[in-house]
């Protein structure tokens, strides 16, 4: 079974300003989500996959993608047998299983499941 990218994320010092340049860019539709998190989700156009614009708690951008998985823990513990790192272990999130590890060269990389 392979594994798609299934979301991306690109996250840097402020919202609003990332959320205008993508759109107007790349004419992405964004929704900023409820709640406390700095965040606007990407819509799914044309075949594409979804994603997600962010402002970083601490100020530093950077771009993930996320492969789908039907078992992240299996998946970080065989990139870590590969040389990986684990960055952010199996969390559940109301709507998706997340986790993050960092390639040999230090790149990270998202897991999901549920998505």
């Amino acid at each position: 079974m392979t594994h798609p990218v299934l979301h991306f994320e690109v996250s840097g010092k402020n919202l609003d300003s990332l959320q205008t340049f993508y759109g107007e860019l790349f004419g992405w539709k964004t929704q900023k989500i409820a709640g406390d998190m700095p965040y606007a989700m990407v819509e799914k156009e044309d075949g594409g996959i979804g994603g997600g614009i962010g402002q970083s708690p601490d100020g530093n951008g950077h771009v993930t993608f996320y492969v789908g998985t039907d078992d992240p823990q299996a998946t970080l513990d065989k990139a870590e047998q590969l040389g990986g790192k684990t960055i952010l272990p199996v969390t559940e999130l109301p709507e998706v299983t997340i986790a993050l590890f960092a390639d040999p060269e230090g790149h990270v990389v998202g897991l999901a499941k549920g998505m």
